[in-house]
């Protein structure tokens, strides 16, 4: 029956039949028959039955085979009563279409099935989406299981959901054993806050994602450097469900990073210790380094130095017409060549005094050849910057042993410190001392002794690796600095060995002495935050380890500052000494062999009550100048040594005394004008007066000092270079100073015997010093044999055991009475 034209006109009654004839909806009723009641147009046009008519035609007749087959299992469970709903694929040469079937049983008032209602829903295009679905997911599982680089999700409490082979491959575990861990379980503890920190930041929101460089624990207990990315998907409410992370193996990296490291500390201490002169520069040559020699050549710090324009410090002047010379660096830059050897040049000294030169200057370039700065190495090629080389080498290592002295090690130190601080690492120091090795020098003699420290020091030198420092501070101690450690049991691993070595330097007869080694040990940042910090911390452990019993290594720990307690308690009784009046000096002959008589004493500062030492100087005199009772000691010494020479002078004979200045009294503001009240006081004449200042005193002093010489010059009062040969001074300078003596340090006279290099520099101080009128007196003469080779070279004024020790004013005016007398001769 045809249906009015438009809907609005439709009765109630025909709107199913309307419905159903125009609805996309593909809707058919089934007989138990197996014969159509009833197919919507859409069901008829989807099955691709045309429009024939379909009522009580039989369903296979209609559908093809296959469609039929696929239908008829649904079609009889629901005349059993039992609906299902199926999906089910249409295809043909034209179309390939996917449905969703839904077969519900037809039931009468009685329940009787009298038919089934067939439903078909379209699901093509969600067919297409789902298959596109799983494409995508199956790509992204594809990539993220062999992907190059580890791939983890990980949930926010830290456990592993899904790890890819590269992860499980790098860390050494199994699938399954990381899907059991947490991520806080397998990072290296150091790393471990700024990991859950970073973590923290991007749960809050407060950073999208971060990177870091982190350290994780292989399953066998070696370290992995890792390059860490992390993100993090949340769900449609914004709440966190796992972090994707990609964790890239840097181990080779840093192996690389650690060996260039090396590779240059390892320059940077050649260019230390070569005998040539280093000078580095920008391209605009402003100054970026000096080496030690450099320094010394030039006379200015390296501190000092960096920054400035290069011509500020190298100054080069042409030695006939004094005018200056175009720097050959400048020329290697600009042109990018290398400029040979220049031999017709002096290099002008800060303080004013010439060196002649033979200097080469090369450009320095990148890795691309670009030009990024410049060097000039230089040499002195005279007589005496040779000797000066020399000193400057002995100024910085340890003239029995040969290893770096204290100055050298703090400089290692220091740079250690500074790398250790930037990388976030660790090092170490080892403090080694050698157990009852007085028993040594005074049972075997001080030759084997000396012996002895050679071959440890050979020794440990062996035991620890190329790069790291073993330094000889003086007497029976040894530092070992460890640049770069793990942790504390590495640190520990190495001084086993040491211990291991030191005990194989031990000879049969030095056995029986029951000599052993005490070693303690301080890590940076853990123990200390400094270079000083770390050597005092080492040197406490190490006693600390001498009170458990010796023969063994201690860490420094908190509780152990009981010698910073003792350092207080040696203040707190220095200042009642000073009340006691407990402080005394005594007194150590100066002898002229040629003339066979005393021509002078040196004062040494003395703390003893009832003849006993209460401290040594080593101990107490550190102390008083880290405190700043340095400053009325001195002035208590030099006023006590002045009334002492007067009164010798009234009694006996004039007899030149000497006083030892430290730099702190030496600078003191009023420093002259007090000796000058004290000369007055006393009434000793000035010439009776020596004041003996260090070359350390006198280079650093700059210009202050320098007038202040002069001026002490003018009053009448010598003075004495002390340990002259071990500062990092040029000969030529003296010509600049009133210098009237040069003391020969005890270093170079105890080997002059035996060493060449020792009795060549003994020998060429003692002619240039009288070739500059300046008297020449050798310190440390404990031999025979050693004032005979001073004699012959020329030196003939002495001090040391061999002529007397230092003793009580008394004692001294006891042995002047014996040599006026005749009885005996020096």
């Amino acid at each position: 029956m045809p249906f009015p034209a438009s809907p609005d006109e439709l009765s109630p009654a025909d709107w199913p039949a309307f419905l159903m004839a125009r609805a996309p909806a593909m809707v058919a009723y089934i007989g138990t028959d197996m014969c159509f009641r009833y197919a919507s147009p859409a069901y008829r046009t989807w099955m691709g039955m045309g429009q024939v008519p379909v009522e009580g035609q039989p369903v296979d007749a209609l559908l093809p085979a296959e469609v039929f087959q696929r239908i008829e299992p649904a079609l009889r469970a629901a005349f059993a009563g039992t609906p299902s709903i199926a999906d089910r694929e249409l295809r043909r040469e034209d179309i390939h279409r996917f449905a969703q079937a839904s077969v519900t049983p037809d039931t009468d008032d009685h329940g009787n099935v009298r038919g089934a209602f067939v439903v078909l829903a379209d699901i093509s295009d969600r067919r297409a989406l789902e298959a596109r679905l799983k494409e995508s997911e199956r790509r992204f599982s594809q990539a993220f299981r062999h992907a190059a680089i580890g791939m983890a999700l990980v949930l926010p409490d830290g456990r592993w959901l899904q790890v890819n082979d590269a992860v499980c491959t790098m860390l050494g575990y199994s699938e399954d054993e990381l899907l059991a861990r947490s991520f806080q379980e397998i990072t290296h503890p150091d790393d471990l806050a700024t990991d859950l920190g970073l973590t923290q930041q991007v749960l809050s929101g407060e950073r999208a994602s971060f990177h870091m460089e982190k350290r994780y624990l292989h399953r066998d207990g070696r370290v992995v450097h890792a390059l860490l990315t992390v993100s993090l998907v949340r769900d449609e409410n914004a709440e966190p469900l796992y972090f994707v992370s990609q964790i890239q193996d840097i181990t080779e990296r840093k192996a690389f990073e650690d060996a260039l490291f090396r590779e240059r500390e390892l320059a940077e201490v050649t260019l230390k210790s070569i005998g040539d002169a280093v000078i580095t520069t920008d391209p605009e040559m402003r100054i970026t380094s000096l080496n030690p020699i450099a320094e010394a050549m030039t006379g200015w710090a390296s501190h000092e130095a960096v920054g400035r324009p290069m011509d500020d410090v190298f100054q080069l002047r042409d030695p006939l017409t004094r005018r200056p010379i175009a720097n050959p660096l400048l020329t290697a830059v600009q042109k990018n060549v290398i400029i040979g050897l220049t031999t017709d040049a002096i290099l002008v000294h800060r303080n004013g005094f010439d060196s002649p030169i033979e200097d080469s200057a090369a450009p320095i370039h990148d890795h691309a050849g670009n030009v990024v700065g410049g060097v000039v190495v230089f040499h002195d090629v005279s007589e005496t910057r040779a000797l000066a080389l020399k000193m400057a080498h002995l100024a910085h290592h340890d003239t029995l042993t040969g290893l770096p002295n204290r100055a050298l090690l703090q400089s290692r130190m220091e740079f250690a410190t500074t790398v250790a601080t930037r990388r976030k690492q660790r090092c170490a120091l080892l403090f080694v001392d050698i157990d009852h090795f007085k028993q040594i020098n005074d049972t075997m003699g001080h030759a084997a002794g000396d012996a002895l420290l050679q071959e440890v020091g050979r020794r440990i030198r062996s035991a620890v690796r190329q790069d790291d420092t073993v330094s000889r501070l003086g007497g029976d101690e040894f530092v070992v600095l460890l640049p770069h450690v793990e942790d504390g049991e590495q640190a520990a691993e190495v001084a086993e060995k040491v211990l291991q070595a030191c005990k194989e330097a031990i000879g049969l007869e030095a056995a029986a002495l029951a000599i052993s080694f005490s070693i303690g040990i301080s890590l940076y940042p853990d123990d200390a935050y400094d270079a000083e910090g770390m050597l005092r911390n080492a040197d406490t452990a190490m006693y600390e380890a001498k009170m458990q019993g010796r023969n063994g290594y201690r860490f420094f720990n908190a509780s152990m500052n009981e010698r910073n307690t003792a350092r207080v308690r040696i203040e707190v009784e220095l200042r009642k000494a000073l009340a006691r009046n407990e402080l005394s000096l005594h007194y150590q002959p100066k002898v002229d062999v040629d003339l066979g008589t005393i021509v002078g004493a040196e004062a040494l500062l003395r703390w003893q009550v009832d003849g006993e030492d209460v401290y040594t100087p080593e101990q107490f005199i550190p102390v008083a100048e880290d405190c700043g009772l340095i400053v009325p000691i001195g002035e208590w010494a030099l006023r006590e040594a002045c009334r002492q020479a007067h009164a010798w002078a009234q009694a006996y004979r004039p007899i030149s005394v000497s006083v030892n200045v430290s730099a702190l009294q030496f600078q003191h503001t009023r420093f002259f004008e007090s000796l000058r009240g004290i000369l007055t006081e006393t009434g000793l004449h000035p010439t009776l007066l020596e004041l003996e200042v260090t070359e350390r005193t006198v280079m650093e002093g700059g210009d202050h000092i320098a007038d202040l010489l002069h001026r002490i010059k003018a009053e009448g009062v010598s003075l004495s270079l002390d340990d002259f040969g071990t500062g990092y001074c040029s000969l030529s300078y003296l010509k600049h100073f009133p210098v009237d003596t040069l003391k020969i340090d005890r270093a170079f006279v105890r080997d002059v015997a035996w060493d060449n290099d020792s009795a060549a520099i003994v020998s060429a101080i003692i002619t240039m010093g009288k070739g500059m009128n300046k008297l020449v007196l050798a310190e440390g003469v404990e031999s025979v044999e050693q004032a005979t080779f001073l004699g012959h070279a020329g030196c003939t004024q002495m001090q040391g055991f061999l002529f007397g020790r230092a003793v009580p004013a008394k004692d001294f005016e006891a042995r002047i009475a014996q040599v006026d007398q005749g009885v005996p001769t020096v």
